[in-house]
């Protein structure tokens, strides 16, 4: 073994954040899995293998979440300073799930025991994850497959978090060190991406009802809140919603037509201003709505603003207000300051947290499918993005621009792709610098708008599918398969040998 085993495992770590996207090296897994456990192996105590399994953790977070630093840059004077810690000291936080598995792979026996325990407590990581802290579940390891629809199909029964465990399995088991268990690797791998094949061998018929109009400004970070930006921003986005709306109403003038704006689209709070609600219906095609993200605010009786919102709004072809959602997942340091503001570190221009709205919901429409609203990372969450009412599509509005070109939104798009599957409903997402997608129910591309392009993307609503098992039973599933990885690790011995003994 290593004579310096900490900082093998933080490589290890590191090149394993190659399987994700946009990358998707998935084959890397081979190779840092195994070599990973067969350092948690060589450890002579857990105090050792807690420090491995930081170190791997801390390697896999920084390289998988350096784009967070691209947000730091879009005010460089003022933020310079955190630019060479900005992806470090998250990684830290996010590196203490890696702590789990660890330990756990390290208290197993050899063989194929410890392949289980590190399985079952790595995805059990993964979901504890994703509720501590309010949670942040990116970067699940099952969002490696998001390449293709193909390999994501299993998500329908097991989620996101199905996939890790399934990940895992496969990839631990060159430490096996046997070709029956590589042979028994290779069935799995078949029958997962057959099960794929037979889910993706009907196409879904468009339904040709409602017609989407995706609307991508490509607004930069720091150009979107200046004051003289403000009306070239909102023109621009009039300019492309007026162009892409006449073209589809001449296309299909029977068709109702929804034009969707990405999160924080509008300069301009369109919940309040009359005016500019207007302007958008002179824009819209007849029968036409729109939806679009805006900041919405509320003021006290002595006229001070109380609350702020991260809001979507609908506006009618009068220019009325037909709805507002406000985001209720709110990013810390964005959006609100965590830890009562012990840290003077607040991003989003503006010095109010902006206010939580209620969670997930199901908005109707006249002559609209019902659809459910997730503004910006709310649609990262598995098992979370569909309220007590079951609706007919996801939309996701999102401003990516934050994170420039990197791989920052790349990720982003793979949990909306994720979420489609996995609730067998459309996912719309319209993103303010890209990447804006329309997604079918079983998680097929039906068109895209590249990452920084300016522009409208124009398709039909997909139909809805039947509710998925995960929809039903949501973390349940997953959950209940880590948790009997971990527990026949420990206590489901077998006939077969362990390495060890085999030794």
């Amino acid at each position: 073994m290593t004579r310096h085993p900490a900082v093998a495992a933080l490589g290890l770590g590191a090149a394993s954040a190659l399987a994700l996207p946009p990358v998707h090296a998935v084959p890397v897994l081979l190779v840092t899995l195994p070599a990973f456990l067969g350092l948690l192996g060589a450890a002579k105590n857990a105090r050792a293998a807690l420090v491995l399994g930081l170190g791997f953790g801390w390697g896999h977070h920084i390289l998988g979440t350096y784009w967070v630093t691209h947000a730091l840059f879009t005010d460089l004077a003022r933020w310079w300073w955190l630019v060479p810690v900005a992806a470090p000291g998250l990684a830290v936080p996010l590196a203490v799930f890696s702590l789990l598995p660890a330990l756990a792979a390290w208290g197993a026996p050899a063989g194929w025991r410890r392949v289980l325990a590190f399985s079952g407590a790595w995805v059990l990581a993964e979901m504890l994850r994703g509720v501590i802290f309010t949670g942040f579940p990116w970067n699940l390891l099952g969002t490696v497959w998001a390449f293709s629809a193909l390999p994501l199909q299993p998500a329908a029964l097991v989620g996101v978090h199905g996939l890790s465990l399934l990940t895992v399995l496969i990839a631990c088991l060159p430490a096996l060190r046997s070709w029956r268990w590589g042979a028994l690797g290779v069935v799995v791998l078949a029958g997962w991406m057959g099960f794929g094949a037979w889910r993706l061998a009907d196409a879904e018929p468009a339904l040709e009802e409602t017609r989407l109009i995706l609307v991508q400004g490509n607004v930069a970070q720091d150009l979107k809140w200046q004051e003289d930006q403000r009306l070239p921003i909102f023109q621009r986005y009039l300019r492309l919603t007026e162009e892409a709306g006449r073209a589809a109403h001449e296309a299909h003038p029977h068709a109702r037509i929804v034009v969707i704006w990405p999160e924080t689209a509008s300069p301009f709070l369109l919940a309040q201003d009359e005016q500019a609600r207007r302007a958008i219906a002179a824009a819209l095609p007849p029968n036409a709505v729109l939806l679009a993200g805006t900041v919405r605010a509320d003021w006290g009786a002595d006229g001070r603003l109380a609350r702020v919102y991260n809001s979507l709004v609908g506006v009618g072809p009068d220019g009325g207000l037909l709805t507002v959602f406000d985001k209720a997942h709110l990013v810390p340091f964005g959006e609100y300051m965590p830890l009562g503001g012990l840290l003077p570190i607040r991003m989003v221009t503006g010095g109010m947290d902006f206010t939580p709205g209620p969670g997930p919901v199901s908005i109707s429409l006249p002559g609209i499918p019902a659809f459910s609203p997730l503004i910006c990372y709310e649609v990262i969450f598995p098992g979370q993005v569909v309220g007590a009412e079951r609706p007919a599509w996801l939309l996701n509005v999102t401003n990516d621009a934050w994170f420039g070109h990197s791989a920052g939104p790349y990720q982003h798009l793979a949990s909306a792709r994720l979420r489609a599957v996995e609730e067998g409903l459309p996912m719309v997402r319209v993103a303010q610098t890209g990447i804006s997608a329309v997604f079918d129910a079983r998680g097929r591309a039906l068109g895209r708008l590249g990452l920084g392009g300016t522009g409208s993307l124009t398709a039909w609503l997909p139909p809805v599918a039947v509710p998925t098992i995960f929809s039903w039973l949501g973390l349940l599933i997953p959950g209940f398969f880590a948790m009997i990885a971990l527990l026949a690790s420990k206590f489901w011995r077998g006939h077969y040998k362990s390495m060890q003994e085999q030794n």
